[in-house]
């Protein structure tokens, strides 16, 4: 502290007497201060001054010969230390700087990671730009000291610049290497950074394809490898070479994704191993799923091959039988039309050898690896049925055969025998015959579709009716092929009808470009338009069509595939009830441009409530079909599977249309599915009576009976009255107006009223109420006692 930098005073003494006596007279009062603490040596003149001091140490009013300027020294020093001050801000910036980079969390998107990376660039710039005028302030002010080997100046001579000289060089000297420092980090940090968003896009390009890749490869091993028919094999070759497609785009992105981790890897990426490592793993999965394809494809290309041959084999079969059959017996029985005949056999034989001698065992070992249970059954099925075609071609030759023997034999003369009658002049028949049997007389092997494949054998008949049997059963099997063949093509078009409604419309309410051509009132309400045919496309296109193409082989499960299905058909009453709904909503939108540009893109020459009608037809059509398989299985394996599959469609057509009928109630305050499911509706004249209570006038009054639509469900029978709505054509609506309910835990039944055989009675809580019901025919009179009479029964039970 003060003064301890000091080591002698010196005081002028002014040349004023006055001043000088003040002066004396102040000092020897303070002089006791100064003489403990440093010596002090009084001057009377400046020459005194010189004694003690160099004149060039001094300035000229104190006789010195040193040019100094205070206010310059001042303005030097504060320049000086206001560029300490800066250096010292810049010191402090670069380090908080540093801090943030170090400390900052990184966002978890990429467009935040980048534009993080941006700001810090553009404030790393700032920072350059801020040390650059410093160290130009720096340069600045450096220049405008004289450095201390400069000019011709004494060593001693400005004594103070070279001191300030030195600290501003050594200031300068810090902010470049803070610069340098600040370089390097920010080349370092930038370089982390940028390879931080090269991995994560590299690693967010990994994750898309290999999420692709394992979708992919779920899907396609949801694709069996094998089918039980030519139509499924193709099929799943279609839909496979699909997969192929899909999995070659992107096994092309994954090494593409590849080539990227490499160029990573080659620029020497802080991430190395990871890179490999997903990389590997990439190239990995795009081979299995590449390897799991071909194989698929291999399989199934294997199972095609074999079906191929089998259909081959089956339609030889269909030939033969067919040529068989249409030969003509009674042209056959000339020696030309037989060698005819023959000769068209032989033809045949020859030309399907390849065929018609399938050896099972070489099948087997052909195909081994791509056999299964249903395969195996198949091939043995077609096994019985070529043996069973070969046996008929057998027989008919032998036939032919022995009927040319019979015209190249010698015919021998004998004495008439007028006490015997007369033989047949039938040509069958040979005189050399004793025991009144024909050459066509023989066991013939009558092929049957059953699942055991046995022949059934026709006891000995006459030749003439034997070949009748035998025709008439070729007939029928060619033409039960022949349903079931309209069949299965019938329901492939029909699922590919749905499909086409599916996607050419109700896909279409969604597309955002077709919203412009959609009436207000259809949009959202495409549920109301197509109810639940998505529902039903899946069940035909997934599970009913393969069950019906795998009796293409087998015939006699076409029975079984109606039955164990039975329960999803009950899908079709949803849509049923929703019909009235969406024809309604039809006919507000049918001339709309939406529906108009959406048949015009389909190419349909039908509009799309043909369409919408399809579902109710396919029903009606499946009847018919079964009915046809019926008229031509007598006797077969599996028609009783068939008779009860058309019983249920049957009565899923009639649980259909009286549940049609029942969403026409109106008035009824309550919930009608509580009253259980729709047994039987229909049409009935109705005469009341009570016995008890006061009598109505209008119930004495009333000769004529009130035409009434009963609905019977399982726990109530509801009466109705039928209202026809004004309107015309599709306008034009039936109503059914609720009237009142019986409860069945209630009811009996009176099965004979006297005066016409199609009255019955319905009573109510012990004849309190009486309702005497007259049906159209005695047939539905019985019917409905028989379903009124299972409800009483369950009830007692």
């Amino acid at each position: 502290s003060f003064p301890g930098n000091l080591h002698l005073v010196m005081v002028l003494r002014p040349t004023g007497f006055f001043q000088r006596t003040f002066t004396d007279i102040g000092f020897r009062f303070s002089q006791e201060d100064f003489l403990l603490k440093l010596p002090v040596v009084m001057l009377s003149s400046v020459s005194d001054l010189l004694t003690y001091i160099d004149e060039q140490q001094l300035t000229p009013e104190f006789g010195g010969t040193l040019e100094y300027c205070h206010s310059e020294w001042v303005i030097f020093r504060t320049a000086i230390e206001s560029f300490a001050l800066t250096v010292k801000e810049i010191a402090q910036m670069l380090q908080s700087f540093g801090t943030e980079l170090a400390e900052t969390e990184l966002p978890e998107d990429m467009y935040s990671i980048e534009r993080i990376l941006a700001l810090r660039t553009e404030k790393y710039y700032q920072l350059k730009e801020d040390i650059t005028a410093v160290t130009k302030e720096g340069n600045l002010l450096l220049s405008s000291f004289e450095e201390p080997d400069s000019g011709e100046c004494s060593q001693d001579q400005h004594r103070e610049r070279p001191g300030d000289w030195e600290t501003v060089n050594r200031l300068l000297g810090q902010l470049r290497e803070m610069e340098t420092a600040f370089d390097g980090f920010w080349e370092k940090h930038q370089l982390k950074m940028e390879q931080y968003i090269q991995l994560w896009k590299f690693e967010q390009s990994f994750q898309e394809v290999k999420n692709a890749i394992e979708f992919l490869m779920g899907q396609q091993a949801e694709l069996p490898d094998t089918g039980d028919s030519v139509p499924q094999v193709k099929q799943r070759l279609k839909d496979l070479g699909h997969f192929d497609g899909m999995a070659q785009d992107l096994i092309g992105k994954a090494q593409v994704v590849i080539l990227h981790g490499h160029q990573l890897a080659a620029n020497h990426h802080y991430a190395l191993n990871l890179i490999c490592q997903q990389c590997n793993e990439l190239r990995h999965h795009s081979d299995v799923l590449s390897d799991e394809i071909k194989r698929k494809q291999m399989r199934l290309q294997k199972t095609l091959d074999l079906h191929t041959r089998l259909q081959q084999a089956l339609q030889c079969c269909d030939e033969g039988a067919y040529l068989l059959a249409n030969q003509q017996m009674d042209k056959c029985q000339s020696k030309e039309g037989a060698q005819k005949a023959l000769q068209d056999i032989e033809r045949f034989l020859e030309s399907s050898s390849a065929y018609l001698n399938y050896d099972p065992q070489a099948l087997h070992c052909d195909f081994e690896s791509v056999l299964t249970s249903e395969l195996k059954c198949q091939i043995q099925s077609v096994q019985v049925k070529l043996e069973n075609v070969r046996s008929m071609f057998e027989n008919r030759q032998s036939c032919f055969k022995k009927l040319l023997d019979k015209h190249v034999r010698p015919v021998q003369l004998v004495a008439p025998r007028p006490e015997n009658p007369p033989r047949s002049k039938s040509p069958l028949c040979h005189p050399d015959s004793q025991s009144g049997s024909s050459p066509g007389s023989e066991h013939w092997k009558q092929p049957s579709w059953g699942r055991d494949g046995n022949e059934a054998r026709c006891s000995p008949q006459s030749p003439a009716k034997q070949r009748h049997k035998n025709n008439v059963l070729i007939f029928f099997l060619i033409y039960f092929s022949h349903v079931i063949n309209e069949l299965i093509e019938t329901e492939r078009v029909y699922v590919e009808e749905l499909f086409t409604v599916l996607t050419g419309y109700r896909a279409e309410m969604d597309n955002p470009a077709m919203l412009i051509l959609m009436p207000p009132m259809l949009r959202n309400r495409k549920d109301v338009l197509f109810g639940n045919m998505p529902e039903i496309y899946d069940f035909h296109n997934k599970i009913f069509l393969h069950s019906l193409e795998s009796c293409l082989g087998a015939p006699e499960r076409v029975g079984f595939c109606f039955l164990d299905r039975r329960e999803d058909f009950q899908m079709y009453e949803k849509y049923c009830q929703n019909k009235p709904r969406s024809e309604s909503l039809w006919r507000q939108c049918s001339e709309s441009t939406f529906f108009q540009e959406c048949q015009r893109k389909l190419e349909h020459k039908l509009g799309l409530d043909s369409y919408l009608l399809k579902p109710v037809q396919r029903l009606t059509k499946y009847q018919l079909l079964l009915k046809e398989l019926l008229k031509y299985s007598t006797s077969c394996d599996g028609v009783q599977e068939l008779q009860e599959a058309l019983v249920a469609m049957l009565d899923l057509l009639k649980s259909v249309n009286d549940s049609m009928h029942q969403i026409s109630i109106t008035g009824y305050d309550g919930d009608l599915s509580e009253l259980g499911k729709v047994l039987m509706q229909g049409s009935f004249s109705v005469w009341t009576g009570h016995r008890k209570g006061p009598t109505k006038m209008k119930d004495l009054a009333r000769f004529k009976p009130m035409q009434r639509h009963l609905f019977l469900y399982e726990k109530a029978l509801v009466f109705c009255k039928k209202r026809e709505e004004h309107g015309d054509g599709y306008d034009k609506t039936s109503s059914y107006s609720f009237k009142h309910f019986l409860k069945m835990n209630a009811v009996g039944i009176t099965e004979n009223v006297k005066g016409d055989h199609r009255k019955f009675e319905i009573w109510y809580s012990g004849r309190e109420e009486v309702y005497v019901v007259q049906a159209q025919t005695v047939d539905l009179k019985m019917a409905w006692l028989n379903e009124i009479r299972k409800i009483l029964f369950k009830q007692q039970e």
